[in-house]
C-alpha cells in the first residue's frame, strides 16, 4: 500500500530533522518520492513568516 507522510515547521532545521527522523524508521527502498515547498508570506512591513513543507511518499 502506499502512503504519505506529511511534514511542516517554520524553520528548515526543524523540517530537516523531523524527516530525518521519521526517515530513520523506514526501508530507504520503501521511499517511492519526497515532495518539498516553500511558501513566504508577509505579516507587516518588518516580518515575513516561512512556512516549510514536505511530503514523503512511501510504500507500507
Amino acid at each position: 500500500m502506499i502512503q504519505v507522510k506529511l511534514f511542516d515547521q517554520e524553520h528548515e532545521k526543524d523540517l530537516e530533522l523531523q524527516m530525518n527522523k521519521f526517515l530513520s524508521k523506514i526501508d530507504e527502498k520503501k521511499v517511492v518520492d519526497i515532495k518539498y515547498n516553500i511558501a513566504a508570506i508577509q505579516e507587516d512591513q518588518n516580518e515575513q513568516i516561512y512556512c516549510f513543507t514536505s511530503m514523503i511518499i512511501y510504500k507500507s
